[in-house]
């Protein structure tokens, strides 16, 4: 009989102020089910969806535990579980100074949770009291008193990351500038200047995801001059972004109705650009002018 896939587990927790919610974001990024604040008395039902689905493989729970009683409870949680043995829990522990978390919090003009009638100072120290035998089960600790939100995610990367995990990712984006650009793109090309497709009439009701319509576009000593050039630039720029912790880049190209030019170059380069990354690609506007004449 096969063995059952063994569950990742991470419970984050930590200081208020100390990052968990970078830290959340960073679980997700490689590829985590994360949950925020879950009710400890609801793993269990959770627990039971997780199973019935078989897809979901690594969790991360932030889970608030300013008081002793609420650590426990999750602690027997956990054990009532059912197959227990296929889980690898980790509890993840956020540690700051207090001067550090003071300041976090006068920056962010937030109220302690532990202090909402006091002064932040007296909310550290109650908390720090209540967690200190948390932290000391915990399997990692990290202290981010001088890390940035960048350097955190890096920690965890470090600590967390598989083999199989990509925490960058690259969305290339075929569009019209007829429809409007996308609103979310970070590098934004116009092929405009190529030779037109839409001017041949066997060519005009295609896409550029056909053969005759993608051979068209790259015949041209232009396009393979901007392709060498754009794909020289981009072999200089998405290093940078990942070292500045850059999690996801959106590349838009587009033309005038985003159905030949931009679709053939966004899959040219959508491919050159996977064998080095995890790359979408989406042609937004490829059928746009199919609608419009099915609707007339």
């Amino acid at each position: 009989m096969e063995q059952a896939e063994q569950l990742k587990l991470v419970i984050i927790t930590g200081m208020s102020g100390a990052g968990k919610t970078v830290a959340m974001q960073s679980f997700e990024d490689l590829g985590y089910f994360c949950i925020d604040n879950l009710p400890p008395s609801l793993i269990p039902k959770f627990w039971e969806l997780i199973k019935e689905s078989g897809k979901v493989t690594k969790i991360a729970l932030v889970i608030d535990m300013r008081s002793r009683e609420f650590f426990r409870e999750i602690q027997d949680m956990l054990v009532e579980i059912e197959n227990t043995n296929l889980i690898d829990t980790t509890v993840l522990f956020l540690e700051a100074s207090d001067a550090e978390l003071v300041s976090r919090y006068k920056e962010t003009r937030r109220t302690h949770p532990m202090a909402m009638d006091g002064l932040v100072t007296e909310g550290i120290k109650k908390e720090r009291s209540i967690m200190e035998e948390i932290k000391g089960d915990a399997q990692i600790v990290i202290d981010t008193t001088s890390l940035s939100p960048r350097q955190l995610r890096e920690e965890i990367y470090k600590n967390f990351k598989t083999q199989d995990a990509h925490t960058f990712r690259i969305e290339m984006v075929s569009f019209g500038f007829k429809y409007g650009l996308p609103i979310d793109a970070d590098i934004v090309m116009d092929v405009r200047f190529l030779p037109n497709p839409h001017y041949i009439p066997e060519l005009r009701p295609l896409t550029g995801l056909y053969p005759q319509v993608y051979d068209y576009v790259m015949n041209f000593p232009e396009t393979q001059e901007f392709y060498d050039k754009f794909m020289a630039l981009l072999t200089t720029i998405l290093p940078g972004y990942q070292k500045e912790g850059k999690n996801n880049v959106t590349i838009a190209i587009g033309c005038t109705g985003g159905q030949h030019r931009s679709v053939a170059l966004t899959k040219r380069i959508g491919e050159a650009l996977a064998k080095h990354y995890r790359v979408n690609v989406t042609h937004r506007d490829a059928e746009k002018r199919k609608e419009t004449v099915n609707r007339s």
